[in-house]
């Protein structure tokens, strides 16, 4: 159930208890709170989860460890609680991440109950602390084991910590091309002007204290799988026991005439974020894409360019991943704050004048004026690199994975965008997806594979996407569904549209219609069917809207 506001008890105001050490507080009374229940209390001016789940009241942080969104007003399942904003999980029990993409655990406080009164009490050293790292160990001196990590993002982050979490005693090296440490890649489309301190994962200081050496500016340039090493492009070689391949995809160029303007701009990197930010201020802006950075870029775009234009190679955006319904709405949104989009078309050539980017002219002869063109159709692989080893990739260049992450040779696994991973929920079909949760449930996994504690990879997909402020969320995996239930009105921009597929629910994605598609998501890793029939019922309760 989501979260409700605890009834305002007279014994509220004088039943707290406060010593050097921790303060107390009666919350509400034990018959308030059903089991598979929780609601919002405030302990100290400090926002708490209380929640009664199995047999057992349980106090945590109410504010998720990702992004700050409030507990309360997610999902809770068994001993389970899904943040309605971007799906982490959390043991309601212990505060644990269970489910990314937060990155840390929760405060746990300690919860009694007396005369039928529940009381929360919160240690006064972390009152103020709204997250924790778990605890891990670091390198051993002496133990040799050496595990590499080719890549810096999501993937081998997470993978490093866990290994650590693990008690690894060996050796820990991330190794990538990127001249910054770990950051969180989902913010360059949204706050394109950002600072990269604020993005970064991880401080420098955490990497030092659990001995994870991170290499920048280093790129792989061949893996020896006999050998057991890896060749850099600074000519060193480094041996490792285990490999971790997450060396990521890079966005896909355009192949015209004209490509190589000033003022031709592609998404990779903060650097490239800001310098789309200031050139686009107050300029003529055309964009080619329709996917989600592509989208995100002209929504964030909307109120610094002189003008934006949109060209997409489909009949209307999204059209192949959250389909017609809802590419409508988002092209609607974007189309009332003028934004012009012209659809079925593709880029023929790009002209400049004193070597910048002038016109871009399409394939339906239209030519538009532009200061500034931006690249967004797509991804490839950064496998090459592999293509000498004996490491099997896809028809498509990815690297193929098993549930548990690993690839055809022993001792080597991939995870993140490069990887192609049989997924649980679609009858382990092959598929490749480059959300970032995904990432880092990739990187658990491999490490504990890594350790010889056998766990496959079971999580369901969750993405997120913003367009003029609004959220867009989705749960599960909607490749071939047949028809679409919504509830809401897509016209009133709030709604949830539930994938359908031999009659059961496969996907979800929701616009202001919290907590839903977290709802979803723990019904699909739960392995629930939610079945056409009530999909389509005006009964709601299993959705947990509050």
């Amino acid at each position: 159930m989501s979260g409700t506001k605890p009834k305002c008890n007279e014994f509220l105001e004088s039943d707290e208890e406060e010593t050097s050490e921790e303060l107390t507080k009666a919350v509400c009374l034990e018959s308030e709170l059903q089991e598979g229940q929780m609601m919002e209390v405030e302990v100290g001016h400090h926002s708490v989860l209380l929640t009664h789940c199995e047999g057992k009241f349980s106090a945590i942080g109410n504010q998720c460890t990702h992004y700050g969104a409030p507990l309360s007003k997610g999902a809770v399942t068994g001993h389970t609680v899904r943040c309605p904003w971007h799906g982490a999980c959390f043991n309601v029990h212990t505060g644990d991440l269970e489910e990314y993409p937060g990155i840390d655990s929760l405060p746990c406080h300690k919860v009694t109950i007396h005369n039928s009164k529940v009381y929360v009490s919160v240690n006064k050293k972390t009152l103020r602390q709204e997250k924790r790292i778990k605890t891990m160990g670091a390198a051993v001196p002496g133990f040799t084991h050496t595990v590499v990590l080719l890549g810096g993002g999501a993937a081998s982050l997470i993978c490093a910590e866990v290994l650590r979490q693990q008690n690894f005693p060996g050796r820990i090296i991330m190794a990538t091309r990127d001249d910054l440490l770990p950051y969180d890649k989902t913010r360059l489309s949204k706050v394109m002007n950002v600072e990269t301190e604020s993005i970064l994962l991880r401080r420098m200081e955490f990497y030092l204290q659990y001995d994870i050496e991170v290499w920048l500016r280093k790129e792989a340039q061949s893996v020896n799988t006999d050998e057991k090493t890896v060749t850099f492009d600074d000519g060193s070689v480094q041996s490792y026991d285990q490999l971790l391949i997450a060396t990521g995809c890079r966005a896909k160029g355009l192949n015209v005439p004209g490509i190589n303007l000033d003022n031709v701009k592609m998404l990779e990197t903060p650097e490239d974020a800001r310098q789309i930010h200031e050139a686009c201020m107050g300029s003529k802006v055309v964009l080619v894409g329709t996917s989600f950075v592509g989208m995100e870029i002209a929504s964030y775009l909307i109120d610094k360019a002189s003008s934006i234009t949109v060209i997409g190679s489909s009949e209307l955006p999204y059209q192949s991943t959250l389909g017609p319904e809802i590419g409508r709405v988002t092209m609607m949104m974007l189309t009332e704050k003028n934004v012009r989009f012209y659809m079925n078309d593709s880029v023929l050539e790009v002209r400049g004048q004193d070597g910048k980017v002038k016109e871009v002219v399409l394939k339906s002869a239209k030519v538009l004026p532009a200061d500034v063109f931006i690249v967004g159709i797509g991804v490839k692989p950064n496998s090459e690199f592999l293509r000498g080893s004996r490491i099997q990739l896809d028809s498509r260049n990815f690297v193929v994975v098993d549930k548990y992450m690993r690839t055809n040779i022993p001792g080597v696994f991939c995870g993140g965008d490069v990887a192609t991973f049989p997924l649980t929920m679609a009858k382990n079909q092959p598929v490749n997806i480059g959300h970032w949760q995904m990432a880092q449930a990739h990187g658990r996994i491999a490490a504990l594979n890594m350790l010889d504690k056998p766990t496959e990879l079971s999580s369901v997909p969750f993405y997120w996407t913003v367009l003029l402020g609004k959220t867009i969320r989705y749960a599960g995996y909607g490749e071939g569904y047949t028809e679409i239930v919504v509830k809401g009105k897509l016209e009133d921009k709030k709604f949830l549209a539930l994938y359908i597929k031999n009659d059961a629910v496969i996907a979800a994605v929701s616009l202001n219609y919290d907590p839903a598609v977290s709802a979803v998501a723990q019904r699909l890793i739960a392995g629930k069917v939610i079945t056409k029939e009530e999909a389509q019922s005006d009964e709601l309760d299993w959705l947990q809207l509050s």
